[in-house]
Order: C-alpha cells, then structure tokens, then sequence
C-alpha cells in the first residue's frame, strides 16, 4: 500500500510541522511552540514568509524590532515557561541571522530551548554571491551560518526539500530533552525553502511531548545518599533545574524533613519563597552572608540542578572545609561531575524524592539548622538596612530595588546583566516560583526589555516588572515598540548613573584607574545629556523621570493600572554597592605595573588565590 503525501513547499513543511507538536500542561494538551518571532528579509520572506502566512491562526507571527532582541525574547518565553513550551525565530541571510548568533550563545548557556530558523544561501549556488552572502574562497560550503554550529546544540543545513523530515524530528528530540536542551539552528537554503517534495502525511500528526524524568543509578544514588547520611554540616544549592523539574514543593519537603539549609544561584531563585525559615538566599559572589557563611562550612555541598558557575562557587574558593564533598544532581551527566563531584544524574523532583526516602528519619544535627536560621535573621537586617527609603540626592540601586519591592509585592522581575543582577540576586524577595527572571549565565546587556516581553507573552497575568540599566537600555530597547504592538504590558524601571558603573566599580576594585567606563571619563568633546523618558514616550510607551525614592514608589502606584508598557527612569549612584555578604570573585589582576594601585591589588590577589580549590 503507497504512503499517502502532501506536496509542499519545504517552508511550507515546517511551518506543518510546528503547528502539530503538543504538550501536557495541568491536564490540558496545548500547543509547544507559542508562536514565531520574525523578521522578513530576501532570505526568508518569499519561502517562510508565506508558509507562516498560511498557519497564522494556528501558529502566531510576532514581528521583532530587532533579531537579538526577538531572539531574546523567545528564549526568555521558554525560560518563563520552565522549558515546557518554546518558540521559533527566522530571519533572513547575512546580518539578520548573524543579530541572532549572540542569542543562541545566551540560551546554550542557560540550556535553554529555541528554534532558530535563519535563512542560507542559494543550495545551487548559481546565483553566488547573493546579497549578504559571506564568501569563504577556501571552502565553497562555508556560511554566515557556520558561526552558529558552536552555539547550537543541534545544527543542520537543509540544501534538499526532505532533509527537513530528519533535521527536524532530532530538533524537537533536543528541544525537549532535559540534559540535550538548547537552541537548535535549521539554516535554511533560501532557494530550497520554496522547491515542492511529496511529504509524508504522517510527518504532520499530531505528536504530544511529555518531560522525560531521568531515573538515578543505583550505584550512583546509594554513594551520594551515604555521603549525606554522613554529613555533620550539609548545604543544598537550588539551580535553575530545579524549577524547570518543578521540583519546589519536593525540595521544601526534603529540606525541612532532614534540617538543611538551602541556598539558591541566579537561575534557581524562586524555588523556594524567601521566607522560608530554610532559604538563607543566594550564594556566592553576590550570595547573602548567611548563605556564604554556611557554605564555607560545608562538608556536603548537595548541588541541584546547578552547572556550578564561578559566580555561585565564588570561582572554586567559597567552599573551605577540606574535606567538602559534593553532590552533583543534575540531568546532564557534564554538569553533575564537576570537580570531583559525586554524580547523581537525575530528574531533580526524582532524585529529590528519592533521597528523602531513603533518609527517611535521618535529621542533620539540630545546631546546625539553628545557626543557618541565626545567620539569615542576622542578614535580613542587612538587607533591609540597603533597601530602606532614602532621602539622598541619588540612590542607591538597592535603595530602588526597595522601593520596587514595597511597590510591586507581587511583580515577576526581569533582569540580567550589568550590577543590578548582584543586588537583586541578594535583595529581591521572590515568593513564588518563576517570580524571578535573571540571565546571568551569559550575562547578556540588552536582554532585559526583550526577556520582559518574552515572560509577557508566557505569563499574560503576571506583573512583569523589568530593571535595567542605562548601558543595557542603550544597547537594545526597540522591543518596547513590540511590547506596545502586542498588548504585553511592562514596567520598565530604568536606573540611570550615567555609564557602566558595575565595571567601573571592577575597574577600580582591580586598581585601575576610572577610564572609560562612566560617561565624564570617557574621551569626549561634550558629555551627552540623554532624556531616557522623552525616548520611550517617543516609542509610545507612558514615561516619566523621578527624582527621588519617594517619587518613584508613587510613580509606580500610579501607572500599576496603565494601559500600555511604562518606563519610569531615575537616576542613581554608580558607586554605591551593598557591602554586606558578597564573596571574593576571580578577576586577574596584571602582574606589572607601574601604577602603586595596580601593584597593590595584584597582592591582595595572589592572596585570594590562596583558597581557590583545584580539580
């Protein structure tokens, strides 16, 4: 008996495709894919133009300002939606797909899912050099595209109409793998995106996609099990996992049952609502005293669900006792054996849950559980101490970070590079899970406002409040114009000191001297005097600048029920930080100098080198 086929363009095959792909969210089968950002160019609008034109009542189109900041905003949908529901990205040939390459790099990061659909260059090569095209006179086969194959979990180029059958059947097999996850890349011959092939019927049935929850070893899980059943003084540290997992509720029972402190790292806030007696708050270069205090104790370091960067490790030189032991849970084999770590891979509510029964009536030691909870009393008075109300010509960023808070009890922040994420990662009270949205394992300027919209479009209810500092808002802020198109409101609190005051604050901690980094030490022939609020008014969007910490709480009452996105800019300190907690973080130091502070900060240095840990 002959297949049955329908004859359509590849394009056309994809956008099918796409449109068929189901999952299971609280009992009800939705879509996967939330829809497609675009921009059109002679790449891509002749072949995926049109196909997504024919599915745009099932498969909604979005139109970017800009391909990063649309990229963006995919990936942070994904993130928002704990990796159970994505989106695709096309853009055209040359410099629109390339807008995107950084983009890719920020999701393979954060292991986060993406479908990125650039167009290529003709497959027949007959028109060659098309416009935009990047030439390689050593290698005919070479693209722009080339540069996302580093950046991609899963690359493919499609020169022929049915190699998109294979190409994207493993692009949805990685998109939905715990330990696989992240961008996937089809580069998109433009020429092949509109030849015709006989495709199966079958390719486009509907296939629903369930998380596969990764079992543990048993070899593996009876090591670490034992390792914590020994343990005098164990910590856990939340990721990012543990929320993709959904594991909160498993990890507040298994926490509370045996007495362990829990720690969270940029990607794992939330987890656990702040005030829960347990969570002593983040960790690490910009962890909580609490936190950093207990971890330097440790004898067992129960890491869930974390890739253990440098910022939640203070760079291997946290962890002081010498005879730490680590436990690495985590789905990704890669993750969970860093630095000798004892590896349990696993589902993190699997392995959670697993553990906990196999502990059953096993309790770390009562003084232990105490003085986790002494040391976070101790700290919360620290922290409301940085963000209390000031009458200070120019605040603070903690002081505005309080003031958002009193404002916005109950609003989902977003943010992500510059020195607002180390303030927030230690301030920020996040009760609920997801209610706290920071890229920081690529650390990315200019995501926020894009990754505002994108958390807007996966959580149309929440109050979506986004931070970002003038550098960051200078180098992406066009997706305002897409927020105020598509409804998806935000609040947008823009903190103005005036240049990159976080790597000031670096520059001057490594003894250099003030250069380059805020706007008066720049090489200039006049100091700009840029209107943040007219900007944004400009865009469409509502807008005002206050002048004070007061101004701003008001500010923030009074467009809570504004019917568009809103920036309210304000202008701070850009060397005031919260001393309070912290930890020492890698930063080399030059080894000559002819400068006194330079010399003597390569002392202090070599010094802190001291503790670092090595394996």
């Amino acid at each position: 008996m002959s297949q049955k086929t329908v004859r359509l363009t590849m394009a056309q095959a994809v956008a099918r495709f796409l449109t068929a792909q189901k999952t299971v969210i609280a009992g009800e089968t939705v879509p996967i894919f939330g829809g497609v950002f675009a921009i059109f160019g002679h790449g891509n609008v002749a072949g995926v133009g049109e196909a997504l034109y024919g599915v745009k009542d099932t498969l909604p189109t979005y139109r970017g300002q800009n391909e990063q900041g649309m990229a963006h905003a995919a990936i942070a949908y994904a993130k928002a939606s704990f990796r159970r529901r994505f989106m695709a990205v096309t853009s055209s040939i040359g410099p629109g797909a390339l807008n995107m390459v950084t983009a890719a790099a920020l999701a393979h990061v954060n292991r986060l899912p993406v479908l990125l659909l650039p167009g290529d260059v003709f497959a027949n090569r007959l028109p060659d050099p098309v416009l935009q095209q990047v030439e390689d006179w050593g290698d005919g086969t070479v693209s722009a595209n080339d540069c996302f194959r580093p950046v991609s979990r899963y690359f493919d180029r499609i020169t022929r109409p049915e190699q998109i059958i294979p190409a994207l059947r493993r692009a949805m097999q990685v998109l939905t793998d715990p330990a696989e996850c992240g961008p996937v890349t089809l580069s998109l011959c433009q020429d092949v995106q509109a030849e015709a092939y006989d495709y199966p019927e079958s390719f486009f049935a509907e296939k629903v996609w369930v998380p596969r929850r990764i079992m543990p070893d048993a070899d593996e899980f009876a090591t670490a099990a034992a390792a914590i059943k020994l343990s005098k003084k164990p910590v856990i540290i939340a990721g990012g996992g543990v929320l993709y997992s959904e594991a909160s509720e498993s990890l507040a029972a298994f926490a509370e049952e045996h007495g362990i402190p829990v720690m969270e790292t940029q990607a794992g806030k939330s987890a656990l609502p702040h005030g829960h007696e347990l969570n002593m708050g983040s960790v690490g270069v910009t962890g909580s005293s609490a936190s950093n205090v207990l971890a330097e104790e440790a004898d067992v370091v129960i890491a869930v669900g974390t890739r253990l960067q440098d910022f939640t490790t203070g760079s291997w030189a946290l962890f002081k006792n010498e005879a730490v032991k680590i436990v690495g849970l985590n789905v990704q084999p890669f993750d969970a054996g860093k630095h000798e770590a004892l590896p349990l891979v696993s589902d993190a509510r699997v392995g959670l849950e697993a553990l906990d029964a196999a502990l059953m009536g096993w309790q770390v030691d009562s003084d232990w559980t105490h003085k986790a909870m002494r040391e976070k009393d101790k700290w919360l008075l620290d922290a409301d101490a940085a963000t209390g109300p000031t009458n200070a010509e120019l605040p603070s960023d903690a002081q505005v970070i309080g003031a958002v808070q009193r404002a916005r009890q109950k609003a989902t922040l977003v943010c992500a590079a510059g020195g607002l994420p180390g303030e927030l990662h230690k301030l920020w009270k996040a009760d609920a899970p997801g209610s706290y949205h920071l890229e920081y394992g690529f650390s990315t300027m200019g995501y926020e406002i894009a990754g505002g919209l994108g958390v807007k479009l996966a959580r149309p209810e929440d109050d979506v409040v986004v931070m970002v500092g003038d550098g960051s808002y200078m180098m992406l802020n066009s997706e305002i114009v897409s927020s105020i198109m598509l409804g998806a409101k935000l609040t947008i609190v823009l903190l103005d000191n005036a240049g990159y005051g976080c790597i000031n604050r670096l520059q001057m901690a490594t003894g250099g001297a003030n250069f380059n980094n805020l706007l008066k030490d720049t090489q200039h022939v006049a100091l700009p005097n840029i209107d943040f609020a007219a900007h944004a008014a400009a865009m469409g969007a509502v807008s005002r600048k206050v002048g004070s910490i007061a101004e701003l709480e008001a500010a923030l009452a009074e467009t809570a029920d504004a019917d568009r996105t809103t920036v309210i800019v304000i202008d701070t300190d850009p060397l005031v930080t919260t001393d309070a907690g912290g930890h020492w973080w890698d930063v080399a130091v030059p080894e000559v100098s002819e400068r006194s502070q330079v010399n003597a900060a390569r002392e202090g240095y070599l010094k802190a080198l001291q503790a670092q840990r090595i394996g």
